[in-house]
């Protein structure tokens, strides 16, 4: 049986020279913790992995062809979102004439939304994985070749060359019996990796995911990973993975990815009352839908240490949120915002544009209604329609009815429009991505904000300087396009 040593890489998603240029690299750079997650599990079942990750360290392809020549694995695992797959593609194509008898095998939520279309389409593929890896990779790691047809989550190709999935698995993880991530095995964690400028207090600080999923079916949300699923860590488990990350790599604050951080109340107010009777002496980020949120959740979160909490509001008009989002209630959202300012903690909107049946009127309603709240903080992403999303097989079903799209997937990354709505032009959304942001960045209160940061996030503003002449040259390029 071949070796079942495995390399990860987490693939940057383009040319490694145009890196320095990324200003959303420069912003943010997260830890493939999903990655992270799988060599942990392998370490447990004494099966040997490494992990490289491009998207950290862009000059990364050298270091995979030397691992390949010198340690030989059997496998080549990669974790692709949409825009970083055909880039993944590309260095599993030089694995394999390197060395044709590697394995290759992917995995992420592009695969899972586009499962046996994408092992007809490209070549270099041996294996798909559909939904969470951890027991599925290493199943595929242990059996016998001709029995992998039995590993539920699985595409693979026959004898005969026919594509076969394997079906969903049926029996999903139970997250506490997961071990934490296996941060050593990340180049330069924790100071390699940042989260986004003005987000935190304190350095070192960490990425941390606690649950898997989302029971809520708004429109552009890909649920192909864990589909209508919603699990979560108990407070205990990650009271424990907090207290690790803070005695073994000095982390001072977390922010939390979950789409649903605080979805299970309990677990949340039994987390922060840990932290609290504990002393241990962390802050965190975390996202939240509004309906799950209530003043004396609130109070102890603060108490905890809650730093800021990202609440997706999408849009400011009323008809186009309904479309979209469950409980579209701006009211609600408005009264929530409030509700988390009182408690002192900062407020961080997230927001898109060019949603189908977005006009420029539905972007100057939400432009004003986002500007009447008392947010500290703004993420607006360009709309894009991920494989695996409700309105993406809305778009590719409608033809032009809804709008034009091309896709692209090196450009789906939330920082181009690859959708264009009717009524709409790209240069049109362009101009009036740029002036949301400008008008924002300009309001006093806004400015104030982020001057009060030189004392509240002093890591942030030393960054921002750094990396002034990036920014700069961003803001240059954004205001040509503009003209």
């Amino acid at each position: 049986m071949p070796s079942n040593k495995i390399l990860l890489i987490h693939p940057l998603g383009y040319a490694a020279d145009k890196a320095r240029g990324d200003v959303s690299r420069m912003a943010n750079i997260m830890p493939p913790l999903g990655l992270a997650s799988l060599a942990a599990v392998l370490d447990r079942e004494r099966i040997p992995s490494h992990i490289i990750d491009c998207y950290c360290h862009p000059a990364s392809e050298a270091l995979i062809l030397d691992y390949i020549r010198t340690q030989v694995p059997g496998f080549v695992g990669f974790s692709c979102t949409t825009s970083s797959f055909l880039d993944g593609l590309r260095i599993a194509a030089l694995v394999k004439a390197e060395n044709p008898d590697i394995r290759i095998v992917f995995g992420g939520p592009h695969v899972s939304a586009l499962r046996e279309s994408l092992m007809e389409a490209f070549e270099p593929i041996d294996y798909l994985i559909v939904g969470e890896g951890e027991t599925a990779l290493t199943e595929l790691l242990t059996v016998d070749t001709a029995k992998v047809g039995q590993i539920p989550g699985l595409v693979y190709r026959s004898s005969s060359g026919k594509i076969v999935f394997t079906g969903f698995r049926k029996k999903l993880l139970n997250l506490d019996t997961l071990p934490f991530p296996a941060y050593d095995k990340l180049a330069g964690y924790p100071h390699a990796y940042k989260l986004p400028i003005f987000n935190y207090p304190r350095v070192p600080n960490a990425s941390c995911i606690s649950s898997r999923g989302c029971p809520y079916t708004c429109s552009y949300c890909d649920r192909s990973v864990f589909r209508r699923s919603f699990r979560y860590n108990s407070a205990e488990y990650l009271f424990a993975h907090m207290e690790y990350l803070h005695k073994t790599f000095n982390i001072r604050h977390i922010n939390f990815y979950d789409d649903q951080f605080t979805f299970h109340r309990e677990r949340v107010a039994a987390l922060c009352r840990k932290i609290i009777n504990r002393g241990l002496n962390i802050t965190f980020n975390c996202a939240a839908r509004a309906e799950h949120l209530d003043p004396d959740l609130l109070r102890l979160m603060k108490a905890a240490g809650c730093w800021m909490i990202s609440l997706g509001i999408e849009t400011g008009d009323p008809d186009l949120l309904a479309r979209h989002r469950q409980n579209p209630d701006l009211e609600m959202l408005r009264h929530k915002v409030m509700m988390i300012q009182k408690t002192g903690i900062r407020i961080k909107a997230l927001l898109m544009m060019g949603l189908p049946g977005e006009t420029e009127a539905s972007i100057r309603k939400s432009r004003d209604y986002v500007f009447s709240l008392p947010v500290d903080d703004i993420n607006l992403a360009k709309f894009t329609p991920f494989p695996g999303s409700p309105v993406y097989e809305d778009i590719k079903s409608s033809g032009s009815l809804m709008g034009t799209f091309e896709e692209d997937w090196e450009k789906m990354d939330c920082m181009n429009f690859s959708f264009i709505p009717r009524q709409m032009t790209i240069e049109r959304l362009d101009e009036l991505f740029i002036d949301f942001y400008r008008t924002h960045f300009m309001r006093f209160p806004v400015l104030l904000g982020y001057l009060s940061m030189i004392w509240k996030s002093p890591d942030s503003w030393r960054r921002m300087l750094a990396d002034l002449s990036g920014f700069l040259t961003f803001a240059k390029r954004n205001k040509r396009m503009k003209e």
